[in-house]
């Protein structure tokens, strides 16, 4: 990629390269850059739905899963972590077959087998926002934005905070969270802010 901010010729925006070319950009891509890229959440189901999501990506385009998104909600029971800890060798059957998602074996048992190991994490910790703040040692719900001047090659796909956070998840039994995983999701739920200086999204001083 030779630029790092595209303007979207409908309106004048300028916003990070990946949500597309202009004139050949998917709604849903600008309308998650726009809206959910980078905002802190910090629900249960919400976090369980973007990490999942996340694994899923692991080979595949980010525009596959989102355009895949109401499918996937609607296989794993909206993520609600309770019900798809519950989730039988039927549902895993139902899973495979359903061409709504992403039909990958050791994704499904994964995201199944993660539901149970985040409820146990809420056990612990209360909420799952509470223990990505443990782990991190601060407030997940006040992200770290990029430095003025900072350029899309300046970027990394990990970070010491992505590396620490996967070894945990992984000691726990968590699957499909190595850094880069793992990283990609703390962009998605807005423990860090990764929107380009100059992208219309940009927050930082």
């Amino acid at each position: 990629m030779t630029t790092d901010l595209l303007t979207h010729e409908g309106d004048g925006l300028a916003r990070c390269w990946w949500a597309g070319d202009p004139g050949e950009r998917d709604a849903r891509m600008v309308a998650y850059h726009d809206t959910e890229w980078g905002v802190p959440i910090s629900g249960d189901v919400e976090l369980f739905e973007r990490l999942s999501l996340e694994g899923f990506q692991a080979g595949l385009s980010w525009s596959t899963i989102l355009n895949k998104r109401d499918g996937f909600r609607h296989a794993f029971a909206g993520f609600e972590p309770a019900a798809v800890a519950a989730f039988d060798d039927g549902d895993r059957a139902r899973l495979l077959a359903d061409a709504g998602i992403v039909r990958n074996r050791a994704k499904v048992d994964a995201t199944i087998g993660n539901a149970a190991a985040l409820l146990a994490v809420v056990a612990e910790h209360g909420s799952f926002a509470v223990y990505l703040g443990n782990v991190l040692g601060r407030d997940p719900g006040v992200p770290r934005v990029l430095p003025p001047g900072t350029t899309f090659a300046q970027l990394t796909p990990t970070t010491p905070e992505s590396d620490a956070l996967s070894k945990d998840l992984k000691r726990r039994g968590f699957r499909f969270v190595g850094s880069t995983i793992v990283y990609a999701f703390m962009e998605s739920v807005g423990i860090v802010d990764d929107h380009l200086p100059g992208c219309w999204r940009y927050r930082g001083g």
